[in-house]
């Protein structure tokens, strides 16, 4: 079931979102070469804390995942770029290092993730990263209030093929609000035009992730890290927006 949100719950959920970005620009910051994954853990679960904010990850046990998740981040390197568990990992340059974070403040929900190359970026990853935050800025235009879901996913799936990107449609958006996954999903790959109506109030989180060389996907041992089936560099970007009469709100802007 979907529920459409009130401006005022809106407002809420962008404080929510206000405390991911600032916590996503320090981290951010703090990746760099020889900086340990378990480090930035350590200081998200810090953030958290002084912020007076839930995690969402901590304790999540869903169908796909080999609960339950005991972190407060997802740290995802190199061919990881989704779901990623931190451990004992020393960033290394050119390390490209996806960040998905998502808390809960008062009752209300917001989720976003950036994708960083730590010293060097090879030419490469940076333009797999830049793929997905250019299409994150399309679904981000595409979210107005009369247009269809499809035409978010249709969006997201021209830029990944404009850059000659395979998309896979086993993970991809979805709605939040009072929890951190709700109705409706949204795929990266669809049909403009189709689907649902887009009305004021909908608040998703819309999170275009690409692999350089594939669209198939591979699970680590630990149940939750997926990587790339051909080990190629990974890049995901995401930000929780509200429909609105006056167009896309991004809540969790940096």
């Amino acid at each position: 079931m979907i529920e459409l949100k009130t401006p005022a719950e809106v407002e809420k959920m962008h404080v929510t979102g206000r405390f991911i970005a600032d916590t996503l620009t320090e981290l951010g910051e703090l990746a760099d070469v020889g900086v340990n994954l378990l480090e930035i853990e350590n200081r998200t679960r810090e953030l958290i804390a002084a912020r007076g904010a839930t995690s969402c990850y901590w304790d999540y046990s869903p169908s796909f995942g080999k609960g339950p998740f005991r972190n407060v981040i997802c740290l995802s390197v190199n061919d990881a770029v989704l779901h990623g568990l931190p451990f004992d990992y020393t960033l290394a340059d050119g390390d490209v290092l996806s960040m998905d974070f998502a808390v809960e403040i008062d009752g209300w929900v917001a989720d976003s993730a950036r994708t960083v190359i730590v010293g060097t970026p090879a030419t490469e990853d940076a333009r797999v990263v830049e793929a997905t935050e250019v299409a994150l800025t399309a679904a981000i235009d595409a979210s107005q209030a009369g247009n269809k879901l499809g035409d978010i996913s249709a969006a997201i799936f021209e830029v990944a093929d404009r850059y000659g990107y395979p998309v896979n449609t086993e993970f991809g958006g979805h709605g939040l609000g009072r929890t951190m996954h709700e109705d409706p999903h949204v795929a990266n790959k669809g049909r403009a035009g189709r689907g649902l109506t887009l009305k004021p109030g909908l608040t998703i989180a819309l999170e275009p992730w690409l692999a350089i060389g594939t669209d198939k996907i591979v699970y680590d041992p630990d149940g939750w890290t997926i990587r790339s089936a051909d080990g190629s560099r990974t890049a995901h970007s995401e930000h929780t927006i509200a429909i609105t009469e006056d167009g896309p709100r991004v809540l969790t802007a940096r």
